[in-house]
């Protein structure tokens, strides 16, 4: 919460700035965003490579029946809510977001004080692809050195998140809208803030609703007892922003669903890291609207939104344990599948910062609806089969 606080005043010292500060001052910020931009850039393929590759690595434990059931039911779960979020975006938002809330791309009259090319050691999707071959392999192969090199360049890019990426965020923000205030944007740009914001919300309610209702349908429970009894890890969540720290709770509510403890310990701990639901609803959703409002950019059908959509769900595997995490692991993708320059992935980024603890507790409360599938669909086999996992853990 004090991120978001921080995130807040940056924006409305980016704002006063950019009206007010005098060219010296501004192009002291352009060069800070520039650099701190390129520096974002430079983390994203070692973001996905690390992250990705010790999810995958780390898929290798438990019944395979289980373990499948889980991860297809989190992934269907992850694109459907995207889907949902870009079909209700792209039919509401061109009505309230318009060419005079365009993103200017390059400053009129301020300049950086000098530019510095920072080169990624790979492009995104060969990011991707490396993660995938060596996670796989290692889950194979049970390659334990390299399930090591793993492990710690995740630790390694983890603390890079959170000791330089997160905590400079808002000093990055501020330079943004300090450049829209000076081109005479960033008023119309909040506007539009308030209306993603509120329809992001918005779908993650009836996003858990359709979930928690047809869940409770069609397995014979009381839909609102068991949304009830996720409550506790939805609130935990809005706080915490962090579905890691939500997993006692989240373990807890499970058990007053009356989901078997076995089962239970196997799925809530696992998709806080691979169902991340509420946060794809947000990122499709926020995308669309930053396309809307970036001159030269165009909302495309789902010719491209359907593949963006199926790889931000295997992306979101990626997505690091942090405030703002599943942004920036979705980063590369948003740039080399849709087209996005640097200033609408800052714009992505403040959004995204914005409602991050309302869609982590989409995630967590969603998490609940996979357990109860999970224990349906894999039915006696799973206290065997949970117990045999937690011996080889």
């Amino acid at each position: 919460m004090r991120l978001i606080l921080k995130l807040l005043a940056g924006m409305a010292l980016g704002i006063a700035l950019g009206l007010f500060a005098p060219v010296p001052l501004l192009s002291l910020l352009l060069t800070f965003k520039g650099l701190f931009g390129q520096f974002i850039g430079f983390m994203i393929p070692l973001i996905i490579v690390f992250y990705i590759m010790s999810g995958i690595a780390a898929l290798d434990r438990g019944s395979g029946r289980m373990l499948g059931w889980t991860v297809g039911l989190a992934y269907a779960s992850t694109v459907l809510s995207g889907m949902l979020a870009f079909a209700a975006a792209s039919a509401v938002l061109p009505q309230w977001v318009g060419e005079a809330a365009a993103v200017p791309a390059v400053a009129a009259q301020t300049a950086p004080l000098f530019k510095l090319e920072i080169k990624p050691l790979f492009d995104v999707m060969t990011a991707l692809m490396l993660a995938f071959v060596f996670g796989l392999g290692i889950a194979a192969t049970g390659a334990q050195r390299l399930r090591e090199v793993a492990e710690q360049g995740k630790e390694i890019v983890e603390r890079v998140l959170a000791r330089v990426l997160v905590p400079f965020l808002p000093a990055y923000i501020a330079c943004v809208f300090a450049e829209m205030a000076a081109a005479g944007s960033a008023l119309d740009t909040l506007k539009t803030f308030g209306v993603v914001l509120l329809l992001a919300v918005a779908l993650h309610g009836l996003w858990l609703t359709l979930l928690y209702g047809a869940s409770g349908l069609l397995l014979g429970r009381n839909p609102l007892s068991l949304l009830r009894a996720m409550l506790p890890a939805y609130f935990t969540a809005l706080g915490t922003m962090s579905s890691a720290a939500t997993i006692p709770v989240a373990l807890r509510s499970a058990g007053n669903m009356k989901v078997a403890p076995p089962v239970a310990n196997f799925v809530m701990p696992l998709c806080a890291t691979i169902h991340l639901c509420g946060s794809t609803i947000t990122l499709v959703s926020c995308a669309t609207a930053v396309m809307l409002m970036t001159g030269g950019l165009e909302v495309p059908g789902w010719e491209v939104m359907l593949p963006f959509i199926l790889l931000l769900g295997v992306t979101m595997v990626a997505a690091p344990g942090a405030p703002g995490g599943g942004v920036m692991a979705a980063l590369g993708i948003l740039s080399s599948m849709l087209g996005f320059p640097e200033a609408s992935l800052a714009l992505m980024i403040a959004l995204y910062l914005a409602q991050d603890s309302f869609g982590t507790a989409c995630n967590v409360a969603g998490d609940g609806v996979i357990a109860l599938w999970v224990e349906k669909l894999v039915g006696g086999a799973a206290e065997s089969a949970a117990e045999a996992a937690a011996q080889r853990g």
